[in-house]
């Protein structure tokens, strides 16, 4: 098994997981206004994404601009990986490809910890790529206990690109948010994104 055979039912059983349901956990955090680069770009490759409809488009067309944002936002303090090997560990199933990483670190050129933030595209169900993305979530603690980085929370998000969800794990708790987030208020999912890379929700 990989991170993509992961259910949600399947990765709460198998690392026993207290899951906390709630609507607009992260609601309240502030908002990041978009660049005029980044609100040009999804002008021109939102329509075109959504037309093509397959994952790659929309991760390479949306999803890649909002995080290349985000790493622009913290003046490359961050680092963002798309599509590496994250083979953490192999007994218990928590390895494969991730989609994005963003990490604490600013090393560009490998994966260094602390890993806080994992997102998935998929191309039209959010729901189906939760159990995934919580076992990308559960290797990422484990990546950092592992380098001695002790990281209260790791953040998750599965996306549509038009359409965000997000997630949040602190140690076996599992909190969900129900409230889906549009890209239209894309100055709110970049202010969830900050808000996670801070450490402040």
């Amino acid at each position: 098994m990989a991170y993509s055979n992961f259910t949600l039912e399947a990765v709460r059983e198998t690392f026993q997981l207290e899951m906390v349901q709630s609507a607009g956990i992260f609601s309240e955090t502030e908002q990041v206004e978009p660049s005029t680069d980044l609100i040009k770009a999804l002008a021109k490759k939102v329509p075109l994404a959504v037309a093509i409809g397959t994952e790659k488009a929309k991760s390479e067309m949306i999803v890649v601009d909002v995080l290349v944002e985000l790493r622009e936002h913290f003046e490359h303090r961050i680092s963002l990986f798309s599509g590496i090997d994250f083979n953490v560990d192999t007994e218990n199933d928590l390895t494969g490809v991730c989609d994005f990483l963003v990490s604490l670190s600013p090393n560009q050129y490998y994966l260094e910890s602390p890993v806080i933030i994992l997102v998935e595209a998929k191309k039209d169900d959010l729901i189906t790529g939760l159990g995934q993305c919580t076992a990308e979530m559960i290797a990422a603690q484990r990546f950092n206990a592992e380098k001695e980085n002790d990281i209260p929370r790791i953040y998750g998000a599965t996306t549509t690109g038009t359409q965000w969800l997000f997630l949040k794990l602190e140690g076996k708790r599992l909190h969900i948010d129900m409230k889906t987030y549009m890209l239209e208020r894309c100055d709110k999912i970049l202010g969830i994104l900050a808000s996670m890379v801070s450490q402040k929700v």
